[in-house]
């Protein structure tokens, strides 16, 4: 769901995208690295909901060589080639969403009847192109290891307009695709949940349902202590704003967080 996946995967970007941006240029081997931090997040309940939410989550990234442990992607490794492609398979969790007011998920009062989304563990794949040290290129498929969920993909573009030794900012777009189950497990609302909870019936169709896009600033204290600042928007199409649950297409989330580099 592109309204509360934590957003820390666009949040420390910029934590992390020099190092990506650089990746055609740099033969060493990996180092071993480990952040911890803490992110407030001002967030929409859920996708396409028109109340809000304040979350405190915490922020791990951790790298030995290729493996890696992010508190957003999951546990997962990379490899990385000198013209400045990349293959990144990661093992992660998505928490789903409550028909209930939630402190740690999705989730609101408004979707009564709805039922609740199950939480399912998930793997994806992205590929890269570090096209230059200031333009990245991804695409990735997120898919369940369950059947309580659906297929997502993306295709986003990342500029890194302005990088000095202490400031980064990170400028990210991402085109949103989901197929038919994802959509109507997230905007859908089947027979059964329409006499519960008063919606109207609607089959969300499969495709094109969003774009997610982000701009980011960190910012270096000392060598060991970070900020960080993200604004996020996020624009539903009709494949997903035609469902009743959805009350506001045009969403923004804001992220502050501080990190401690080790």
């Amino acid at each position: 769901m592109i309204a509360r996946k934590l957003k820390l995967y666009m949040a420390c970007f910029a934590l992390t995208g020099t190092a990506t941006a650089v990746r055609a240029d740099d033969t060493s081997p990996a180092q071993r690295s480990l952040s911890i931090g803490i992110a407030g997040q001002n967030t929409p309940r859920y996708s396409g909901s028109d109340k809000r939410n304040w979350l405190m989550v915490p922020v791990v990234q951790a790298r030995d060589g290729a493996f890696f442990l992010d508190s957003e992607k999951g546990v997962g490794y990379d490899l990385q080639s000198d013209n400045g492609l990349w293959l990144e398979h990661t093992l992660g969790y998505n928490l789903g969403r409550s028909e209930r007011n939630s402190l740690w998920r999705d989730g609101s009062d408004k979707l009564k009847g709805m039922g609740n989304i199950n939480p399912t563990v998930n793997t994806a794949i992205a590929v890269g192109w570090s096209a230059t040290s200031w333009l990245t290129l991804e695409g990735k498929a997120t898919l369940p290891l369950s059947e309580s969920q659906g297929v997502s993909y993306q295709t986003s573009v990342t500029l890194l307009p302005w990088q000095t030794s202490t400031d980064t900012v990170a400028l990210s777009s991402a085109a949103l695709f989901g197929d038919s189950r994802y959509m109507n497990t997230n905007y859908g609302v089947n027979i059964r949940q329409s006499r519960r909870s008063g919606y109207s019936f609607y089959s969300a169709p499969g495709g094109f349902y969003g774009v997610d896009t982000s701009l980011t600033w960190e910012h270096q204290l000392t060598e060991q202590w970070g900020v960080l600042v993200s604004v996020d928007y996020q624009w539903l199409g009709s494949h997903a704003a035609d469902s009743q649950i959805v009350s506001r297409r045009n969403e923004v989330g804001t992220t502050l967080g501080v990190l401690y580099s080790f």
